[in-house]
């Protein structure tokens, strides 16, 4: 099967606005007529949920958890992108659009990237208008912080929790809709397969998770806003619940599995504390906004700070290495995500970590307590000598910035960030690859959608920070309601899709015998137990550094481990109840395959590009080196077994964009 990315004609800057122009509507009477079931009802799911409902059609959505705003994005911390250049520092749609796709190091795709820059600040005025507190300036204008990568600042923020914000203010478009009765929600409902009728996505087999009951749901399109799939490492930043088997059922119903080894790791996450722990933490990028990152210039500085006898704050300035600003002087600390992760991992390797695992880098604050404090002081015609008063004025503008960060941290941690720095270490965080879709945002299943994180479109090897939150918003008010009406004008003359079929009762049937294999296994281990040898493997042998033999090696082991799943795997109760064993043991069952095409696509990809760095290609210096042959997109085809999985290449042309090194210095 040939990939068609459906990417209309024309200058990148009007093809957006051409192709709305000219694709097919379907008019309010007819939308009446028309379902639609969105899966995941976070910013993505959420918003396109609450959009298409508002539009006229006649919605199902579904989320896993016992409300919609208890999606994971609700965890996003730092901010939203938008090009609205509201600080005057040279920011466009283009630069929007130039720092995305060089973020990416040119892995993704050009026309998709361009629109979700031009409609950025779209986002901005909705959420405005639905109420979303955005922190503001002095004089009542919208504030933007910077994020890493980028030289202007173009960060919409709320304070440490602009997820949250977000989300509330779709969730609260949703309320609207279900009260009308043209969203009808199914909480606590898992999608367990895509139901396909003559070729296309006509519905769902979901599972309640409360009651056990396996059920039908058609429509005559079915919109997947399910997020990433970064639990694959067992240890990550996401939410314990997030998984891919609502995008992996897709994948083995013929939906392509797009770049599945692009996986972001983020640089500032409380570090890990022991073997017992079942997830990790995220402080905001935003953080690196003001808060250096170091680690001591000498061994002895080090060893002692590991056993207690010097504190942090009391190594001299010139016995700090910010390394950060000592190789990348243009960006310093702002540098994109994979670079400061890689720079910190070189940094713990070479023995410098300065925890008790040897782990962990310090993000400290004390420059820009002094720096807020001393403007402070000035403005309040106070003594800019009085070193007690600076620090109590500077910690206080802190405090107004990122309070609810620092006290999560003292929480966590108990220390406390205001007076010594933070450890932090890079996790597992956001999943660049997902469903491979076409600029429609439809996959290689006609009438079956991929949203938000869930698909692999605009963030390339690397996404920049902020970036999640836009493109989710993007897909799910702003392209997706209009994509989906050229699809659907062909079905206003179907009528409602019969649950009764054959495809729907096969698809329940098989569902059926995965579920009654799983609680009648009787096995040995519980399903934490083969989660956590995964997590292992992915993150020692597909993590942060990478190479051929490492991979191989994954492949079998993964595989092995899959086998051993399916005939050792122990889930305690019954199918017709409350199980969370039970949805857990699906959901690894999925993750287990999942690793070992994760694996398989790292292997061939043989170059190093955003933060997958495979160790047989670098520069001189120990920077990633990205090789022009691999300049593609890896679709996979679903054959039965990941190792028979087929590789399809999207080749990636980059027209408005020179493609050249990739250089943050």
């Amino acid at each position: 099967m040939a990939l068609d990315s459906k990417i209309p004609q024309g200058p990148i800057a009007d093809k957006w606005t051409n192709y709305k122009n000219h694709i097919d509507l379907v008019n309010p009477a007819n939308k009446r007529n028309i379902d639609v079931i969105v899966v995941g009802t976070g910013l993505a799911g959420g918003s396109a949920a609450a959009t298409l409902a508002e539009l006229g059609y006649n919605v199902k959505a579904f989320c896993f958890q016992d409300s919609p705003r208890r999606a994971h994005s609700i965890a996003a911390q730092g901010g939203i992108n938008a090009a609205k250049n509201y600080q005057g520092d040279g920011d466009s749609t283009y630069r929007l659009f130039y720092d995305t796709v060089k973020g990416g190091d040119y892995r993704s795709r050009e026309a998709n990237v361009y629109r979700l820059a031009e409609v950025s600040a779209n986002i901005i005025d909705q959420c405005v208008a639905q109420g979303v507190p955005f922190a503001r300036e002095y004089g009542g204008l919208l504030d933007n912080r910077s994020f890493g990568g980028v030289l202007v600042s173009r960060t919409f923020y709320a304070a440490g929790q602009t997820g949250q914000q977000l989300l509330l203010g779709a969730y609260s478009a949703m309320n609207r809709q279900i009260g009308r009765g043209k969203i009808k929600m199914y909480n606590r409902h898992e999608m367990l397969d895509v139901v396909k009728v003559d070729g296309k996505a006509r519905g769902i087999i979901t599972r309640n998770l409360i009651t056990g009951e396996i059920e039908r749901h058609s429509a005559h399109a079915v919109v997947l806003g399910t997020g990433g799939y970064g639990n694959v490492f067992f240890l990550s930043t996401n939410a314990m619940g997030s998984n891919v088997t609502a995008a992996w059922k897709a994948h083995k119903r013929g939906a392509f599995f797009a770049n599945p080894c692009y996986t972001q790791i983020h640089p500032t996450c409380i570090p890990v504390s022991g073997d017992h722990q079942s997830k990790l933490t995220l402080m905001s990028e935003s953080l690196r906004n003001d808060g250096r990152i170091w680690v001591p210039k000498h061994m002895k500085d080090v060893e002692a700070i590991k056993a207690g006898t010097l504190k942090p704050v009391q190594l001299a300035e010139e016995d700090r290495d910010y390394y950060l600003e000592r190789r990348y002087p243009a960006f310093g600390n702002l540098v994109p995500r994979d670079v400061a992760s890689r720079a910190a991992k070189e940094r713990c390797d070479a023995g410098f970590g300065v925890n008790a695992t040897g782990e962990a880098v310090f993000l400290d604050f004390a420059s820009a307590i002094q720096r807020y404090g001393k403007e402070a002081a000035h403005v309040k015609g106070l003594d800019e000598n009085d070193a007690a008063l600076v620090k109590k004025l500077g910690q206080e503008v802190i405090k107004n910035k990122y309070g609810n960060l620092f006290q999560m941290y003292e929480k966590i941690v108990d220390q406390d960030p205001y007076n010594t720095p933070m450890m932090i270490y890079p996790a597992v965080h956001y999943t660049m690859g997902g469903v491979w879709v076409d600029y429609n945002l439809m996959t290689t299943v006609p009438g079956l959608y991929a949203i938000g994180e869930a698909n692999f479109s605009d963030h390339g090897a690397n996404r920049l920070g902020a970036s999640a939150l836009m493109q989710g918003l993007a897909d799910g008010y702003f392209v997706l309601p209009y994509t989906i009406g050229d699809y659907l004008s062909d079905d206003i003359r179907t009528g409602p899709i019969s649950t009764d079929t054959k495809e729907f009762v096969e698809a329940e049937a098989e569902v059926r015998k995965n579920i009654d294999h799983l609680i009648n296994n009787n096995g040995t281990h519980s399903v934490d137990y083969f989660h956590k040898r995964l997590g292992k493997i992915m993150w020692n042998k597909c993590g942060m550094a990478r190479n051929a033999e490492d991979l191989k090696s994954a492949i079998t082991e993964i595989s092995e481990l899959r086998a051993e799943f399916w005939k050792d795997v122990r889930v305690p109760g019954t199918q017709n109840e409350f199980n969370e064993e039970l949805a857990k043991a699906g959901r690894v069952a999925d993750f287990l395959e999942l690793g070992e095409l994760f694996a398989k696509d790292a292997l061939q990809r043989e170059e190093s590009a955003g933060g997958h760095f495979r160790e047989e290609y670098q520069t001189a210096e120990g920077e990633a080196m990205r090789r022009k042959e691999f300049q593609y997109v890896s679709a996979w085809e679903y054959k039965g077994e990941p190792k028979d999985a087929i590789l399809h290449k999207e080749e990636l042309a980059y027209e408005n964009i020179e493609v050249k090194e990739r250089s943050y210095k």
